[in-house]
């Protein structure tokens, strides 16, 4: 997120750069770099991190990766390198509605900018386009490296001394109850999301009533308006159902795991929809979630009593499906992946116990409950290849594709022309 929020401003910077006297700073094939872009590119990082921002060195480093994304899209060119209008809409679309959320709303951004978002789109789109070339190339280039053990080996046996220390691990599994999903209080919410469906179908304004009745706070202000998205943002009930729309249709209601919704199909290109939706809740009262922390109370019991595993209940009852099927699992983190609150949870089992019921909130008003096991502990440990081989084999992919850049790098600045001028 930080690099799409770096890019924009980088982006939006531009819109006024040319408006002042600049100087160039570096020259790359047919492509300059101004002195105002350099700049301004060195604010940001030095900002980000607490650095002099007129560090002489620090500039110059900054400077060579400009060249270096100048000179990727200059061999994008040469190795023809294809970018359809569709993936540069896709890829502006993504961006423009997260800087909506960031500022609020359509408005507030572009009386921040001065501009239109299509005029804000407009001026993004050339490096939006050179971004996504250079993106590809080193993907053509370098996204299937594997390493063998023996690289790993080596690898491991020359910076070992140098990999520090692991952080302390947990591997956990959960049971989850939403106490919403009662039948009693999922059919009241599905029955009022269908009587706004038929007030639609009877001639309602989409936009008007999603403004009023719906229950997504990101989208109601907007008409229900949720921009241009890609494949795999939503939740899967929704785009199953929001996929199979032609332009205009509305679809049944569909039930996810936020709720019930009314979607209409806006505009489709390639794998990204602009839909607008209207979602409906399903409310929850204090005797569901009593029910629901007495259900995982039961179930721990059992669990405990040795009635039948965690895994087996975690398969049978828990509303997280995701993880169900596995048993639960949740995977394994480092303490500072986990919130607070469940942190302190796990801190107090050994391996092997399970917590009592715990309230587990997930944003936007919804929440659950949960028991929790802690499958295995791993205590802080100098990194080794017995416990650790999986993260020293992402490291030595890692070093083995920066060798690789490296060595490609220099010989791109031998067959294209570039210049400093600082």
């Amino acid at each position: 997120m930080k690099k799409i929020i770096i890019f924009l401003f980088l982006c939006f910077y531009s819109l006024h750069a040319q408006e002042v006297l600049d100087k160039i700073v570096a020259v790359v094939d047919d492509e300059v770099i101004l002195k105002s872009e350099l700049e301004f590119q060195t604010a940001m990082f030095a900002a980000q991190r607490n650095l002099n921002p007129n560090d002489s060195t620090l500039k110059r480093q900054l400077l060579e990766k400009l060249i270096e994304d100048k000179l990727l899209y200059a061999q994008s060119i040469l190795d023809s390198i294809e970018v359809t209008d569709d993936e540069v809409n896709g890829r502006l679309d993504y961006l423009i509605n997260y800087y909506k959320q960031q500022y609020g709303s359509q408005e507030k951004l572009e009386k921040a900018y001065g501009m239109s978002v299509e005029r804000i789109k407009r001026e993004m789109k050339d490096d939006t386009k050179k971004n996504i070339m250079a993106e590809k190339l080193k993907q053509q280039k370098f996204g299937k490296i594997n390493v063998t053990r023996r690289d790993v080996e080596e690898f491991y046996n020359t910076y070992k001394d140098s990999l520090g220390m692991i952080s302390e691990k947990f591997k956990i599994a959960h049971i989850f109850i939403n106490p919403k999903a009662g039948n009693k209080l999922k059919n009241a919410a599905k029955k009022y999301a269908q009587s706004i469906l038929d007030s639609i179908k009877n001639g309602a304004d989409f936009a008007e009533l999603a403004k009023k009745v719906s229950e997504d706070p990101g989208s109601a202000k907007e008409g229900g308006d949720l921009g241009f998205v890609k494949r795999g943002v939503f939740y899967p009930e929704f785009e199953s159902a929001a996929f199979q729309l032609k332009k205009g249709e509305i679809s049944k209601v569909i039930e996810s795991p936020v709720g019930f919704h009314i979607i209409q199909m806006l505009e489709r290109r390639g794998e990204s929809i602009h839909t607008r939706h209207i979602l409906i809740k399903v409310k929850s009262d204090n005797d569901a979630d009593i029910r629901a922390i007495e259900k995982l109370t039961d179930i721990r019991d059992s669990i405990v009593n040795k009635v039948n595993t965690f895994e087996y209940y975690a398969l049978k009852y828990s509303d997280d499906k995701q993880t169900a099927k596995f048993g639960g699992v949740l995977g394994t983190f480092e303490k500072g992946q986990l919130e607070k609150p469940l942190l302190k949870e796990i801190i107090k089992l050994k391996e092997g116990e399970i917590s009592f019921p715990k309230r587990l909130d997930l944003g936007n008003g919804n929440y659950g409950f949960h028991i929790v096991k802690l499958i295995k502990k791993i205590p802080e440990h100098k990194a080794n290849l017995k416990d650790d081989y999986d993260e020293i084999k992402k490291i030595t992919e890692l070093k083995k594709k920066e060798q690789l850049f490296t060595k490609w790098m220099e010989e791109i600045k031998k067959n294209i022309y570039w210049e400093i001028r600082l």
